[in-house]
């Protein structure tokens, strides 16, 4: 215990005895520049991550943009696809409709009382029946107005006639019918419009 007790006694000689060392300026202003290059090399770093972190969102966002972007070009390209398959023969049947109209000028004109002229009738009815089955099962539909209201998104109005038995604005004859495909107007109607007398 004695042996104890004087080891406990020289360790508290040691540390009364020891001097604490006090840095010199010169160490005590190298320590502060070297601390100050730490903070500045941390403050340096903090500001290089938070532009990094800009940068990745403003990356990030631009992708997002492109993506979207790319999105948007594949569904215009397919929708111009679903319209050219759609309207692709538009001009073709613009082209064909005259035939129409002359089938049916030619049944107007002739007598189909007349014995000899009923197998020629039947002809033209039949020929003209055959070419608007196929113009509908190509999506083509006649607009044939005849009774109803004027609709000049539809129709094209040829002249007025005073008429006091109908509604103003009721088409009354029917010069030349129009035609639709897939509910696009191909050619309007030409008619005659009612007008109050």
């Amino acid at each position: 215990m004695a042996k104890e007790r004087s080891e406990d006694q020289q360790e508290e000689q040691h540390i009364e005895t020891a001097e604490v060392e006090i840095p010199t300026p010169e160490e005590q202003h190298a320590a502060e520049e070297v601390l100050q290059e730490e903070l500045a090399v941390e403050s340096a770093q903090e500001i290089e991550i938070a532009s990094l972190h800009q940068q990745l969102a403003e990356h990030k966002d631009m992708v997002l943009r492109a993506q979207a972007e790319v999105q948007n070009a594949r569904r215009r390209a397919e929708q111009d696809v679903e319209k050219a398959h759609k309207f692709g023969v538009e001009k073709l049947l613009k082209d064909l409709l005259p035939v129409v109209d002359n089938l049916d000028r030619a049944l107007a004109t002739i007598d189909s009382e007349h014995e000899a002229h009923k197998a020629v009738v039947e002809g033209i009815e039949l020929t003209r029946k055959s070419f608007i089955d196929t113009l509908t099962r190509n999506g083509v539909e006649v607009v044939d107005p005849a009774g109803e209201p004027f609709d000049p998104e539809l129709h094209q109005a040829m002249t007025q006639i005073p008429n006091g038995n109908v509604e103003p604005n009721t088409v009354l004859d029917v010069f030349q019918k129009g035609y639709r495909l897939h509910g696009r107007l191909l050619r309007p109607a030409m008619v005659v419009v009612s007008k109050a007398p």
